[in-house]
């Protein structure tokens, strides 16, 4: 007899937490369709520029489409580790699309900022944050684009996968 092989913290995460919010959905009647298209726009929602402004945006987009809100709330959370990397490479895109000199910043410091004076902060980085939404603004329709058309097929097959079976069920 063998022994289960020890279950790594990430699979298990995975499983329990984001294949389970799925299935329980596709469950509940929400089409694969629907399911990818929440996941994909939270993704791009989840790495907007300005850091704490994600989850509102979540909130807004899941009531004017109609999503469900855990699955996109969830989908946004799995991208707080990618957001501040993006906010650096969605700030200097738009500075350079916009032909604009490199502001000097980093992360942290731009928390600290923030956190010392939120109106000082504006005056200094205002600009800096609507370079980076212009570009993450020219760059979120193709990514939710391709994410959900990547999406849809291993979607539906787990959505097939999950009907149950109508063989021998009478009409």
């Amino acid at each position: 007899m063998s022994t289960p092989q020890p279950t790594s913290w990430l699979k298990r995460f995975w499983r329990e937490r984001v294949l389970t919010l799925i299935v329980g959905q596709l469950k509940q009647g929400i089409t694969p369709q629907k399911v990818a298209f929440t996941v994909a726009l939270g993704f791009m929602l989840g790495i907007f520029p300005i850091i704490g402004a994600s989850t509102a945006l979540c909130l807004a987009a899941g009531i004017l489409f109609k999503l469900n809100q855990p699955l996109i709330l969830l989908t946004n959370s799995l991208t707080i580790p990618l957001q501040p990397p993006m906010v650096l490479v969605f700030v200097r895109l738009g500075e350079t699309i916009l032909h604009t000199p490199h502001v000097t910043f980093s992360i942290p410091e731009l928390l600290r900022k923030f956190s010392a004076s939120p109106a000082k902060f504006m005056q200094e980085f205002g600009l800096t944050g609507l370079h980076g939404i212009f570009a993450w603004s020219l760059i979120a329709p193709l990514v939710v684009l391709i994410l959900y058309y990547s999406l849809k097929p291993p979607i539906n097959r787990l959505a097939a996968a999950i009907q149950p079976s109508t063989a021998g069920t009478l009409i």
